[in-house]
């Protein structure tokens, strides 16, 4: 490896985010990862526009640009640009460095599918995670509905009879 330094992993992983159902990086943070302007690298994009389909990249709408300023604080610069920023999935963001001529391009596109990796990875074990305890939950809640439904009745407050209002005559 040359003289190159590359983000921790923990510096990548923060700016990725969850957008319409996809785990994207936004136009700056990559910009920045990259180490050229945001400005150079939508240039890229929009020369080399085919090779950025929906499913690689995609721009913000209003409403998401806000909500991600006001979720994301190292996003705040974001806040006063009339431009809608761009999302880029894993494969978005691993074609950018076909189309940035930057020395650090290759390393960090490494670093940052590294990153998606791990992120995939972690949601997959709270997958597994998560079918285990609904297992316990369901073989459990059988096992032991008589006590459940005892301990229900007693913290169950006693009904207590509604109480009329108003005058009754006398027959």
């Amino acid at each position: 490896m040359t003289g190159i330094l590359v983000p921790k992993s923990a510096a990548i992983d923060s700016k990725i985010l969850v957008l319409r159902g996809h785990r994207v990086m936004l136009d700056a943070d990559i910009a920045g990862l990259y180490g050229v302007t945001t400005s150079r690298l939508n240039e890229q994009v929009r020369r080399n526009r085919n090779r950025f389909p929906p499913d690689f990249m995609f721009r913000l709408t209003p409403t998401e640009k806000h909500e991600v300023i006001a979720k994301c604080d190292h996003l705040h610069r974001l806040k006063f640009s009339p431009v809608l920023p761009l999302a880029f999935t894993e494969h978005g963001a691993l074609m950018l460095a076909s189309v940035l001529n930057s020395p650090i391009a290759i390393q960090i596109s490494t670093a940052i599918v590294r990153a998606f990796v791990r992120m995939r990875e972690s949601l997959a074990t709270h997958r597994d995670l998560t079918a285990k305890l609904d297992l316990l939950e369901r073989k459990y809640n059988r096992q032991f509905k008589v006590v459940l439904d005892a301990i229900r009745a007693l913290m169950a407050r006693p009904r207590k009879r509604a109480r009329r209002i108003g005058f009754r005559p006398s027959a």
